[in-house]
């Protein structure tokens, strides 16, 4: 009866941890008789753990990340241009916490968006929230914004994830609103200083064929170099001979 009551007032508080981990914490009272405060450490313990799983859980999945690739499942050894200890070492994410920025640059196929998208999950698993977005898909819902009005409230909500991760910045059809929406996100998360990764095949002198005009470049590529990494990736394509390979993607 009492253990039944317990279950329905934690059920009622949202304490699922505790509520899950009740009956074993209490047959363990019960048989070794540790004390009350034993008891409520124990259950405390439990509801944190559950918490932090779940919330982590959430984070991963609102970061929409569209493959599951890790860094541990990455083929450094197959990418020897690839600097594996300097990926180690940012995948503690201290990086996020200085709001530094991280450019990838290299061909097609070298494994950009695998190390990007690891290095994003490792973020996430330190407890920071994030957020992958294919580059043509956010200029795309930058543009929409434009015809009903709401580009203040997708900026806004996109500068409230610690770290953005930009997929496949190239060549691309842009207009003039499209542009300048993106130099303004650009500007308002150097502003709040929040960690920007970008994946691109084209080395910054040629952002300029990209966007314009050219003062707006500058002050943009001012922004992202000012607290900046740079990893060019110059080595042969992961996709040869290995179709099969999950991290193959550019």
């Amino acid at each position: 009866m009492i253990h039944a009551k317990l279950h329905s007032l934690l059920e009622e508080l949202k304490f699922k941890g505790m509520d899950q981990a009740l009956e074993k914490i209490l047959s363990e009272t019960e048989k070794n008789g540790p004390t009350t405060s034993d008891t409520l450490i124990a259950l405390l313990e439990e509801e944190l753990r559950y918490r932090k799983e779940r919330s982590l859980i959430n984070r991963i999945k609102n970061a929409r990340i569209p493959w599951d690739w890790t860094l541990s499942s990455f083929p450094f050894d197959r990418q020897p241009m690839l600097n594996k200890q300097q990926i180690m070492d940012l995948s503690t994410a201290d990086f996020v916490q200085r709001g530094e920025n991280i450019i990838f640059i290299g061909n097609p196929g070298v494994g950009k968006s695998g190390v990007a998208a690891g290095l994003l999950r490792e973020s996430l698993i330190s407890g920071y929230r994030g957020l992958f977005y294919n580059v043509q898909d956010l200029l795309n819902d930058l543009y929409a914004s434009l015809a009903d009005r709401t580009t203040t409230n997708l900026l806004n909500r996109l500068c409230r994830f610690d770290i953005l991760l930009l997929d496949e910045l190239s060549y691309l059809t842009l207009s003039i609103e499209q542009m300048n929406a993106f130099f303004k996100l650009m500007a308002e998360r150097y502003l709040h200083n929040k960690t920007t990764i970008i994946t691109t095949n084209l080395d910054y002198p040629k952002w300029y064929n990209l966007f314009k005009p050219k003062d707006m470049v500058d002050a943009m590529l001012d922004r992202l170099q000012h607290r900046c990494i740079t990893i060019r990736i110059n080595g042969d394509s992961l996709r040869k001979n290995t179709s099969s390979n999950q991290q193959s993607r550019t």
